[in-house]
């Protein structure tokens, strides 16, 4: 990995990014590709897209298109003792929080650490079943309301966990938010590497908001750049540590995710997928999922728009720590840059018939 793709990946994933709170995410993604851009593209919503503009008369839309959220949480009342109730931004599974470290982000981007409580042993009776998220309590270290009050802290500001991005070995690494700030880094990666390569479509690239709440940014960007073809580039759950049923297998290459609850692949664009990987080496493996991403707004959006998710595989997603393999990333990206490179009217003409 060189050291650029090294500390992109790291500002990205230690950024704060809760649903609904992407305005650190999007402000590095701009900062990123403003100048590399055409144009900057905003929906009112706050996805932010850039384009590279083809040379050709009326050329085709090809969209990229990431997600800059993560699952987080939202502060919903302070008590008295300056304990923080919160709420579920996205989907968790309540048994990974307690005694967790959390940051929250107040409204003018200060960050406070603080940590989920738990019962220590000492006090446990044997009894005890796994807490609500309802009933749990983050603790910055405040004795009272008023001093929560006077850090910044209000009641409305996102929670995510505090995690540092850590190499772990020669190809695995621990993070949060892979899902999906690994499709900020690819697009961030493809956009610089196209940067003096023309093309025979207009490019957008960019990330949806508030995906891990319902889809709800895909809609408003896809109305915004009305593509002819769109690639989504998500992060999926691998289930290969146990048993003989995996699912997505960290280092087996990037994901051909053929159904999920929100979109079914196009046989023929499963058939292209196929075929451009197996002619250019790249690595894949089949993927089916019971969640969903912005391509299932998408591919219905205007008059149906040719849609794959370029996916990878992470374990332990939507939770506090997230491990990935670096080749699974390398699959995804060289197997994308060379669907682009086979990307012309002809092609997505044929998607869209076929």
């Amino acid at each position: 990995m060189t050291e650029q793709l090294f500390n992109t990946i790291k500002t990205l994933t230690e950024l704060h990014g809760a649903p609904g709170h992407e305005r650190l995410v999007r402000d590095y993604l701009i900062e990123r590709l403003s100048p590399l851009a055409d144009e900057v593209l905003q929906d009112g919503l706050g996805g932010v897209f850039f384009l590279k503009k083809s040379k050709q008369a009326n050329a085709k839309r090809v969209m990229i298109a990431a997600h800059m959220d993560e699952v987080g949480f939202m502060v919903t009342d302070i008590t008295d003792k300056g304990l923080i109730k919160f709420t579920e931004i996205g989907g968790w599974p309540a048994d990974v929080l307690q005694a967790q470290k959390m940051k929250v982000l107040t409204r003018d981007n200060k960050q406070y650490s603080g940590v989920i409580g738990s019962v220590p042993s000492h006090f446990r009776t044997g009894k005890e079943a796994t807490p609500q998220i309802k009933d749990m309590l983050l603790d910055v270290g405040a004795e009272t309301k008023e001093e929560v009050l006077e850090m910044g802290i209000h009641v409305g500001d996102s929670i995510v966990p505090a995690v540092d991005f850590e190499q772990l070995t020669a190809n695995r690494f621990l993070c949060k938010a892979w899902d999906n700030r690994y499709g900020c880094t690819i697009i961030i990666d493809l956009f610089e590497q196209l940067k003096d390569k023309a093309l025979p479509f207009d490019l957008y690239v960019g990330a949806n908001v508030q995906e891990e709440v319902g889809l709800r940014g895909a809609g408003p960007s896809a109305n915004m750049i009305q593509p002819d073809l769109a690639f989504v580039v998500d992060c999926s759950p691998a289930n290969d540590t146990a048993g003989s049923n995996a699912n997505g297998k960290l280092g087996e290459g990037t994901l051909v995710r053929i159904i999920d609850r929100t979109m079914i692949l196009k046989p023929s664009f499963k058939q292209w997928l196929l075929e451009t990987y197996e002619a250019n080496n790249i690595q894949h493996q089949y993927y089916t999922s019971p969640g969903g991403t912005d391509g299932g707004v998408i591919h219905t959006a205007l008059q149906g728009i040719p849609t794959a998710v370029i996916g990878v595989p992470a374990r332990y997603i939507h939770s506090n720590h997230t491990i990935f393999d670096i080749r699974d990333y390398y699959a995804a990206r060289d197997g994308l840059m060379a669907l682009l490179q086979a990307t012309n009217d002809e092609r997505i003409e044929y998607l869209k018939l076929n």
